[in-house]
């Protein structure tokens, strides 16, 4: 879309910058942000429509508060585009996403006006509430905003901080962005009750007209008084759109047209120096200005890059040849499949149909699906009273949002002794996300806990047997796949059938052994062939198991290899390669010959997922380097230095 005179986005190096132009011009950059945005976020992909959706919102809060000094404070994180547009990474926003670029979500090492490196949803309220409560004790004076989605808010946490928020009267501003959407369309009570303000009229003064109305009636006597007094509490609740957040002790403003720069900006300047804790209620259009994602917002939600070749696609061609099929997309079919034939199976998520692959599932299902919105404590908790009332529920989440219901697992399904499926997608590295979704953890915080049952699978046909099992039996199972698609053909496997605590010897070797577990093993087979080039013939291990270890295979390989590896995609503290170590110890076995390949005590950046797991020595190549640079002179020392 063309505009009238220069573009004015050039001149936007700081929010400073946004003080200078006319409420006409602020609309004319809404557009141009909002071009830009598109335009980028189809070349690297992204989260498109979220973004679009509060660019005229980014723009009001800019213009009226000095976020160098005052602090915003994003929930989840996901829809802050147009804010690092506007604070001087406007050249850099062509990096988005892309590794050593700029990141998706807000990051403090990126600029002073990222208060909290954030990722997960329902935080915002709490970290602004805990600023106000830090300045106010440091005799420091400035605000502090939350930008807060509607589907966020219905979060626990939110609640929580809701709930003290307005006991502690800190003058905090909650900016509730409500677009009908979280990441699918939202769900619950919450969500009803906001549908219901935007279809009625504003009442903005409704409670100020009752109370001089209800002056005006004479009191007459003690009872009189206190009927009067209910009687304007029901009309109140009747009036003003937002009771219930008065009723937690906010002063609520709204709902305001969220697309409306002049207005907004007049709200936020008549609010802003209110005293104690306020919300504002703001209607925005999910996609605003994209005619495809406002149609389909979720499907825009977060649309992948298209595929540019970069100077990286040379290394990246050893990276094990991928199929059409993703894990997820897998997942999705075994577990539909599953479904048909067991009516017990009942699927929940918690507001990632999409994602996760719940989709096709609700659509067959619709009465054994539960989408719990961004309550993932909520959904474990469920799938726990679903197990102990004879039903199997299998919850398919994230790997990074599972540690938000560490507690849940402990104490809702493991002491429980429940039968639940938790399906962990994104597990490893996920790629553009980030540090904030890489799923580097799961093992850690899941082997120690007791009935558990950890596995991985290697291929699709892998992951469909791996569910098949997890469902037919008792107990606790875990199955984490990764964020990619699987490889195009399944592994020759010497084992086809998944028992529980085996892995299988893929080929053999006598120079050294390669244990690998999950999506690690194509990689392990890919580095066994290059080690083959260099004179030096390994066995590769097929874990399969996390928990419980096939102990007396990996005895039997660590004992009869000059050297083994363990290789996961996943931290080295905690995980597969430390359960592995653990168990040689238990049985008194020397382990100085084995190493632990992972990731390091590090945050991994944002990039490509074979990228990244180039950097961290999981690729193919890296994996054999290693090996050769660690083992040169154990047992294959002539071959190995021969060939160099």
């Amino acid at each position: 879309m063309t505009t009238a005179g220069p573009p004015l986005l050039p001149g936007i190096n700081s929010p400073d910058d946004l003080k200078r132009l006319s409420m006409k011009d602020l609309t004319r950059l809404a557009r141009e942000v909002r071009e830009l945005i598109t335009r980028v976020v189809t070349r690297t992909g992204g989260h498109l429509a979220s973004n679009l959706g509060v660019v005229e919102l980014i723009i009001a809060l800019h213009r009226v508060y000095d976020f160098s000094v005052d602090r915003l404070i994003f929930d989840v994180g996901h829809q802050c585009y147009a804010h690092k547009i506007l604070t001087g990474r406007r050249e850099a926003f062509e990096t988005l996403r892309t590794y050593k670029g700029l990141s998706g979500y807000p990051k403090r090492e990126e600029s002073v006006y990222d208060t909290f490196d954030t990722g997960h949803a329902g935080t915002a309220i709490s970290m602004a509430l805990g600023l106000e409560c830090g300045d106010r004790l440091n005799g420091i004076n400035r605000h502090a905003v939350a930008l807060v989605g509607d589907g966020a808010i219905a979060s626990g946490m939110a609640f929580e901080a809701l709930n003290h928020g307005g006991t502690l009267k800190s003058d905090v501003l909650v900016v509730l962005n409500d677009n009908e959407m979280s990441i699918s369309r939202s769900v619950g009570a919450l969500s009803d009750y906001f549908n219901r303000l935007r279809q009625g009229k504003l009442f903005g003064e409704a409670r100020k007209e009752v109370h001089v109305v209800l002056k005006d009636i004479p009191v007459i006597g003690e009872k009189m008084q206190k009927a009067l007094l209910h009687l304007q509490q029901i009309i109140a609740r009747g009036l003003v759109p937002g009771y219930f957040f008065e009723e937690l002790g906010f002063q609520y403003f709204g709902p305001v047209n969220g697309h409306k720069i002049k207005s907004l900006i007049r709200t936020i300047e008549n609010i802003k120096d209110r005293e104690g804790p306020k919300l504002l209620h703001v209607l925005t259009q999910k996609g605003r200005g994209h005619k495809q994602a406002v149609r389909q917002p979720t499907r825009y939600h977060s649309r992948s890059a298209t595929r540019i070749k970069t100077e990286d696609d040379e290394l990246m061609k050893e990276y094990v040849g991928q199929g059409e099929r993703s894990y997820t997309e897998v997942f999705s079919e075994a577990l539909c499949k599953l479904a048909r034939e067991d009516e017990r199976i009942v699927a929940i998520t918690a507001a990632m149909p999409d994602g996760t692959g719940l989709s096709k599932f609700a659509g067959e299902f619709p009465d054994r699906y539960h989408d719990v919105g961004l309550c993932e404590q909520h959904a474990v908790g469920l799938a726990s009273g679903m197990s102990a009332a004879g039903i199997k529920p299998v919850v398919a989440v994230y790997s990074t949002f599972l540690q938000r219901a560490y507690d849940q697992v402990f104490h809702d399904l493991c002491l429980q002794k429940a039968d639940a499926v938790l399906a962990l997608d994104r597990a490893g590295v996920v790629g553009g996300d980030g540090m904030t979704h890489n799923g580097l953890y799961d093992i850690a915080y899941l082997r120690h806990l007791p009935g558990t049952t950890l596995m991985a699978p290697a291929d699709a046909g892998e992951l469909e047997r791996m569910l098949a099992l997890a469902v037919d039996c008792t107990g606790l199972f875990a199955i984490r796949y990764p964020r990619t698609r699987c490889p195009r053909e399944d592994i020759n496997h010497t084992k086809p059938d998944v028992e529980i605590g085996r892995g299988e010897i893929l080929r053999d070797g006598r120079d050294g052994a390669i244990i690998a577990y999950g999506a690690m093993v194509c990689p392990a087979l890919d580095a066994a062939r290059l080690l083959d080039e260099e004179g030096v013939h390994t066995t590769v291990v097929n874990a399969r198991f996390a928990k419980p270890l096939d102990e007396l295979l990996l005895l039997q390989v660590v004992e009869g290899h000059p050297f083994a590896v363990t290789v996961e995609d996943h931290a080295i503290a905690g995980g597969f390669g430390s359960a592995v170590l653990e168990m040689l110890s238990a049985n008194g076995v020397d382990s100085s010959h084995v190493v632990c390949l992972g990731v390091p005590d590090m945050f991994v950046e944002h990039g490509g997922r074979e990228i990244l797991l180039r950097e961290l020595g999981l690729s193919a190549s890296g994996i054999s380097e290693r090996i050769m640079r660690r083992f040169s002179g154990r047992g294959a020392e002539s071959r190995v230095e021969g060939k160099r």
